[in-house]
């Protein structure tokens, strides 16, 4: 099952994933906590979120791509750096973690964390 929106934590969201989905998601978790480690996770929008002081950080299983949501002005500020990634106003989508610049994204999620 790729989405799920009955899901009731966030564990429970990605172990209903397939494998390399999974895999995406849970790197991305680790990317987020090692960045906010005060960050709170939770489901909204039937979706993982991680909450900390001042904002927060999604990611999404969707249909044809993973999703990863921060701060709108620091995807605008970086997106030429995101090359041909498929950005949206706050949002980044990719179909696997290989096609993501991880150190790049790990240091957009410090600052949208610090912003």
């Amino acid at each position: 099952m790729v989405q799920d929106f009955q899901s009731a934590d966030v564990q429970e969201y990605l172990e209903k994933q397939p494998e390399d989905r999974r895999q995406a998601l849970e790197t991305l978790r680790e990317m987020v906590l090692k960045a906010a480690p005060q960050a709170q996770a939770a489901m909204r929008y039937g979706m993982p979120i991680y909450e900390f002081p001042g904002g927060v950080i999604g990611t999404a299983s969707q249909k044809n791509y993973i999703s990863l949501y921060m701060d709108t002005g620091v995807v605008e500020k970086h997106r030429a750096e995101l090359g041909k990634l498929d950005c949206g106003k706050g949002c980044i989508r990719f179909k696997r973690l290989e096609q993501l610049p991880l150190e790049l994204i790990q240091a957009m999620m410090v600052e949208a964390v610090n912003s």
